[in-house]
């Protein structure tokens, strides 16, 4: 009985520990300011509350059947961080030059549906929030589990992990009134070049984990044999 609750704690505090640093939630705050600069505060809340609910959805997901769906489509996880890196880097790249990629300001129409955008979804709870890191930590949690008391437990720990990614982002709307304008606006540009420069990490590791799997070398192995014979 005592063992079988040290280990449930275990999982418990594992999957905390394991998913929170990696969703980063201090980050992902700053940045969640930054792209819902001009937005009310009660709307603010909204997506908070949404992104973090999704946050949840989606590391359920992929514990539950996040290493089926990969395996039917034939995505890795370098993939997954390759392609989650370039969508990040590209909200960086508009962060930083926001005149270049920005609305116009006469275009009354852009700026309406810019006002009604939803980012609960895209980019904060995926990628930014719930990226290729925290899915591939839950799937590997998976492998841990034995009965489906242990995948509630992991649950468990994926909803405190979410509801501490929503007091983190609550907390800092808060403070976002003592920044000001001009404040907000380095910080977004700031958080812009932070938040391209992690994109790029995701794309570098995502590269760096293909080049070192098997089937990979294995292939560059039979191209150069095949460019060697050739010759």
């Amino acid at each position: 009985m005592h063992e079988s609750f040290f280990r449930l704690w275990g999982l418990f505090l594992g999957t905390i520990i394991g998913v929170l640093p990696i969703i980063n939630p201090f980050a992902g705050a700053a940045t969640f300011v930054a792209i819902t600069e001009g937005d009310t505060k009660a709307h603010r809340l909204e997506q908070a509350r949404k992104a973090c609910i999704y946050v949840v959805l989606i590391l359920t997901g992929a514990l539950l059947g996040g290493s089926f769906v990969m395996n039917f489509f034939g995505i890795s996880i370098p993939g997954l961080r390759i392609a989650g890196g370039i969508i990040v880097a590209g909200i960086g790249m508009k962060m930083v030059t926001p005149k270049l990629f920005g609305p116009r300001r006469d275009d009354t129409d852009h700026q309406a549906a810019l006002a009604k955008n939803d980012v609960s979804f895209s980019p904060m709870a995926m990628p930014i929030l719930s990226g290729p890191g925290s899915i591939a930590v839950t799937i590997g949690f998976a492998s841990l589990a034995t009965n489906w008391l242990d995948y509630g437990v992991i649950i468990l720990g994926i909803l405190v992990s979410a509801l501490a990614c929503y007091l983190v982002l609550r907390v800092t709307l808060r403070m976002n009134g003592l920044l000001g304008p001009n404040g907000l606006s380095a910080l977004t540009q700031l958080m812009g070049f932070l938040i391209m420069c992690m994109g790029v990490q995701f794309v570098v590791n995502g590269v760096m984990k293909l080049m070192s799997e098997p089937e990979f070398l294995n292939a560059m192995r039979a191209a150069f044999a095949a460019s060697g014979s050739a010759q």
